[in-house]
């Protein structure tokens, strides 16, 4: 059933005169006047499209009217009318004003003259409300509606100016814009982590019918549930965030503001909206009905809400909201340190959590020691929970402290970067028996160019005023394994994780003055064009050993 616009086709006159000859007869009451007035304000209205949802802007305390007029057909017919508050609570209802049935369909074919509206003054017409409602909740209103009907929509909004969304449609044959919501449309928790909760719906009927244009989409956030993916871009708007428009529908990347995150994996999109209030996420899923919320933070309460979306239309319905609270953290777990023994951790860069290491001190003046294996680490050290260091380590690290007996000491480490890290601890107050062995002033490996041959390279390193001894290792890289190679190495482990075919020396060395404390060494039998890998192992009186940093080196091509 097509809608049929007669004012098009009505001179302004004629039109006015319509409206006012097919009120009440005698408008001697307040009542029959306010009809009256209803009727000559369907001019004054404007046209509500039909299979279209339009966007209606409300200003507060000033109604607003749309109508429509159907074309002459079959004598009744369904349409429906869907109201979606985007904001505040509304007020809306339908009036029907039924009048002559030839009349109205003379007029919307544009059969009419001056003596056709004069006589339509004796036909029989009235005017009632068949329809209202009053707060924020999507709305769904099926009638009946006759050739012989005219409509009107009102919407009023008493809190403040908002904005909603309005659909008619007289075609119930051809589907629907909105997907459909099942039986039950609850949103189950069936599990709560520390940091996850996991969800799971009914499928939508529409998801089973038409798989490849319904998708689910999320909402993720700690203020309250909404009744609509309109409301909730709106709250997100109103916290000072400026979201575009049908965001979790569109997945357009370059609508994205600079508040905004998008993590698009294993084909779900997830935008993050970074506001003072909070964050609010928007995850859509495809059509899988079960969900586990990642990365949410630790007993704290959030709303989610599913939103089954017609990627066609951009039309979506809303499931019944859910919250569920996250589990509180457990205290983490501290590790008592013991005098002298070596404590190696391995810390989670993903997680970005705290190791936490405790020691209490059995005498006024200890030192902790820090070796860094791998990756970044933050050391955090307190004193009976005063803090009394702070810093990123790197290499190898000493603090000495001062105190008393039986002072509680803390030490929390964690990685500063997303992949894993690991760092040898020690403490003691033993300063005469050194774990480490005593360092150079750098740990740098340094090659000679004009010394390199096809089958040859020279390299130098620093020395202490302590004799010790250092073994040299070489391996053979490719080109695109070097980045990895340094990145990956451990700066912890010993010769013995080395193949011994890439051994080439042991030596003892060292000079009292520190000005000639550098020692040298050729490494020959190499391949011409060829890039190598050199380390050099320091080995103090523990026996511990301490690796320079990696470096590489290419033989000559040609010589």
């Amino acid at each position: 059933l097509k809608m049929s616009w007669f004012w098009f086709y009505l001179p302004l006159h004629l039109l006015m005169a319509a409206c006012l000859c097919h009120s009440i007869k005698a408008p001697t009451t307040s009542s029959q006047q306010s009809f009256k007035t209803d009727l000559f304000n369907f001019y004054h209205s404007l046209i509500l499209a039909d299979g279209k949802e339009s966007t209606v802007h409300l200003l507060k305390d000033i109604p607003k009217r749309y109508y429509f007029v159907l074309e002459e057909g079959r004598a009744l017919a369904p349409f429906t009318i869907t109201v979606t508050p985007c904001d505040v609570p509304i007020e809306w209802s339908i009036l029907v004003h039924k009048a002559s049935a030839s009349f109205l369909g003379k007029a919307a074919r544009g059969d009419h003259d001056t003596q056709e509206v004069s006589k339509s003054q004796n036909a029989p017409s009235t005017v009632s409300t068949i329809f209202n409602y009053k707060g924020n909740s999507v709305e769904t209103y099926t009638g009946m509606s006759s050739h012989s009907a005219l409509y009107m929509l009102e919407f009023l909004s008493t809190e403040r100016d908002t904005h909603i969304t309005v659909y008619l449609t007289t075609d119930t044959t051809s589907g629907h814009l909105y997907p459909e919501l099942p039986t039950d449309p609850r949103i189950d928790v069936i599990g709560i982590g520390h940091t996850t909760v996991t969800l799971t719906w009914k499928h939508s009927p529409s998801v089973l019918q038409h798989r490849e244009n319904i998708q689910y989409c999320l909402l993720v956030n700690e203020k309250h549930n909404y009744k609509s993916l309109c409301a909730a871009e709106t709250a997100i708007r109103s916290s000072g965030m400026k979201l575009p428009p049908t965001l979790a529908l569109s997945l357009s990347p370059y609508l994205l503001e600079p508040q905004q995150v998008m993590i698009l994996s294993n084909s779900e999109l997830s935008i993050i909206n970074k506001a003072s209030s909070g964050e609010v996420r928007q995850i859509c899923m495809g059509t899988k009905n079960t969900y586990t919320v990642p990365n949410l933070s630790p007993s704290t309460q959030y709303y989610f809400d599913i939103f089954v979306v017609n990627l066609l239309t951009n039309a979506s319905v809303a499931y019944t909201g859910t919250f569920a609270r996250t589990l509180e953290e457990p205290e983490p777990k501290v590790t008592e340190m013991k005098e002298g023994k070596v404590i190696q951790v391995v810390l989670d860069g993903k997680k970005q959590k705290f190791y936490s290491l405790q020691y209490q001190a059995r005498h006024k003046k200890i030192q902790f020691t820090f070796q860094l294996c791998r990756g970044q680490v933050q050391v955090h050290i307190t004193k009976n929970g005063k803090t009394v260091a702070l810093e990123n380590i790197s290499g190898l690290r000493y603090f000495t402290l001062k105190g008393k007996l039986l002072d509680t000491y803390l030490v929390q480490l964690r990685s500063t970067e997303e992949s894993n890290s690991s760092v040898k601890v020690q403490v003691s107050s033993h300063f005469h028996k050194p774990l480490f062995p005593l360092l150079p002033e750098s740990l740098k490996i340094k090659s000679f160019s004009k010394l390199r041959t096809c089958n040859s390279v020279t390299i130098a390193w620093l020395g202490t005023q302590e004799e010790s001894k250092y073994c040299v290792y070489k391996k053979r890289i490719e080109d695109d394994q070097v980045w990895m190679e340094l990145r990956s190495a451990d700066r912890c482990s010993g010769p013995e994780t080395r193949r011994k075919s890439e051994k080439v020396l042991c030596k003892y060395f060292y000079d009292v003055n520190l000005q000639r404390a550098v020692t040298t060494e050729t490494i020959k039998g190499l391949d011409a064009g060829t890039l190598y890998l050199f380390d050099v192992y320091l080995f103090g009186p523990s026996g511990i050993p301490i690796r320079y940093h990696s470096k590489v080196v290419k033989t000559r091509k040609k010589c």
